[in-house]
């Protein structure tokens, strides 16, 4: 009768796997006691075969027993006692689920974050949401006016990105979810309310529909659309709790590239504007520019060149070349400054002195000490020869190569622009006869430090000697080579900005209207 009475189930099952003896608790299990459960019946066989004595689990009805064997008569007859461990099981179960699903985020989050392109980020939602959520997916970015960017991905495809110009309210639940704010929940939709741009080519097959929202930084991201294959509007627990991780992580995701587009773009925009122009030729006039900023990832620094094709009252050109004090995106910022100064100025470019007073009283007014060096060069083509007029303020001076192999220093020098108030400057008039060039550089080139022994400057002399061996060079060649002989003198070590203009007068006479 203890046995009768006890409140755990207890079964006595025979060699043949029949239930010869079972109390009150067991014949109340759901089916009663007539037939032992699959998973106890391969343990009972296991047992009777001889492997050891351990508690064995599974379902019975709804609920999860443990069996224990606690009595064998030698003949193959083991009495059975069960145990109720359906709330550890679940527990169990919710802790595992909740570690799988928090060691998908983690890696859906690494995938999510490896890239701030926008496009590769919204193909990584779709393909993460396919693995982890639904047979196919749909990642909507919303735009301007109705006009959404969709990222569309089918089990066994890859994510197809298709511009759509559809109104959210097409799609019930799409507008609230783009919105985004207050929190909206998951929207379950029938297939049959689903628009075709949504389905498209998703497999047959779809038993239900969900929007999701994607919560970015203060303002939506945007929504994923789910499309499934099971009927039932809900998720499994895995599923309850990955969902509205995956959101989270994915709409952050989806902010930082979309913030780090709109960043790259606007840079780009100002960028554009401080790159140095590219030129070849000025009324027939040969003219070559280099430019490398400081570092290997910049693109602007405080080295610049201009070529105004008109400038001052007659028919004269001019040619910019400067050095600001500093390096990197300050450097870079007054340098667009002074180039906007002096584009202003073009119209009196003819006298370049009241041009640099003009720029110094500039800089004399920006917070903080600022200063440029430059070298000016007015261009004026006379015939088959081409006259120069040249002014340095604070900049090296620069260097006339004649055909025959002679190299000139100009005698051209001033005060730099934006300490003093007031700058004095000596301006020299250069005739250049077919086949010579002349040089303007920053000092990138002749302080250039490296060398056999690492330290030493580039140099003067060593630039004139250099220049010697370029006679007769087209103004192109010749500012590649310069360039080339301050990189390799530098070698992996620090470089500073180098820029480089060369002027040079074609030996055939140029053809009339040459730009």
């Amino acid at each position: 009768m203890a046995r009768e009475d006890t409140p755990y189930p207890m079964l006595v099952v025979g060699a043949s796997g029949v239930v010869e003896e079972a109390n009150a608790a067991a014949r109340a299990l759901p089916g009663g006691a007539r037939d032992v459960p699959a998973w106890l019946l391969r343990a009972h066989r296991e047992h009777a075969g001889g492997e050891p004595d351990e508690p064995v689990f599974g379902p019975v009805g709804e609920r999860v027993f443990e069996a224990y064997p606690v009595h064998d008569d030698g003949a193959g007859r083991v009495e059975w006692w069960l145990v109720d461990v359906t709330v550890r099981h679940r527990a169990a179960e919710a802790l595992r689920a909740e570690r799988d699903s928090l060691a998908a985020v983690v890696k859906a989050s690494s995938e999510l974050l490896s890239t701030l392109n926008l496009d590769r980020c919204l193909e990584s939602v779709a393909r993460l949401a396919v693995r982890h959520l639904a047979v196919a997916a749909r990642v909507v970015l919303p735009r301007h006016g109705h006009r959404h960017v969709v990222a569309c991905c089918d089990a066994g495809d890859g994510a197809v990105h298709r511009d759509l110009a559809r109104d959210a309210g097409s799609m019930p639940g799409l507008a609230e979810a783009l919105r985004g704010f207050p929190p909206v929940p998951p929207r379950w939709l029938d297939p049959a309310e689903t628009p075709g741009w949504v389905t498209g080519d998703a497999p047959a097959g779809i038993g239900s529909v969900v929007v999701l929202a994607l919560p970015g930084y203060g303002l939506p991201a945007g929504a994923l659309i789910l499309l499934r294959r099971s009927d039932s509007h809900g998720f499994t627990p895995f599923e309850e709790l990955f969902a509205p991780l995956f959101a989270a992580r994915a709409g952050t995701a989806i902010s930082i590239a979309r913030l780090y587009a709109e960043q790259a773009a606007i840079t780009e925009t100002l960028m554009a504007d401080l790159l140095p122009p590219v030129v070849t030729h000025v009324d027939g006039v040969e003219v070559a520019g280099r430019y490398r900023a400081a570092g290997d990832s910049a693109l602007v620094g405080g080295d610049f060149y201009d070529v105004h094709a008109v400038a001052g009252a007659g028919r004269r050109s001019l040619v910019v070349l400067g050095d600001v004090s500093g390096k990197g995106l300050e450097a870079a910022v007054l340098t667009g400054k002074i180039r906007n100064t002096l584009r202003a100025l073009l119209p009196f470019a003819d006298d370049h002195q009241w041009v640099l007073n003009r720029l110094n009283d500039v800089l004399l007014a920006t917070v903080g000490p600022r200063y440029v060096t430059l070298v000016l060069a007015g261009v004026e083509r006379r015939g088959g020869r081409v006259v120069l007029r040249l002014t340095s303020a604070g900049h090296p001076p620069p260097m006339i190569v004649r055909l025959d192999g002679r190299v000139q220093v100009a005698r051209t020098r001033g005060t730099l622009i934006g300490l003093l108030e007031h700058v004095t400057s000596v301006t020299e008039e250069v005739l250049l006869e077919p086949g010579d060039t002349c040089l303007l550089y920053s000092d990138g080139v002749i302080e250039a430090r490296g060398g056999p022994l690492g330290g030493e400057m580039f140099g003067d002399e060593r630039l004139e000697a250099e220049l010697r061996r370029c006679a007769g060079m087209p103004a192109d060649a010749l500012a590649e080579r310069v360039q080339m002989l301050a990189s390799q003198w530098a070698g992996g070590g620090e470089r500073d900005d180098l820029a480089i203009v060369a002027i040079g007068v074609p030996r055939e006479p140029p053809r009339e209207g040459q730009i």
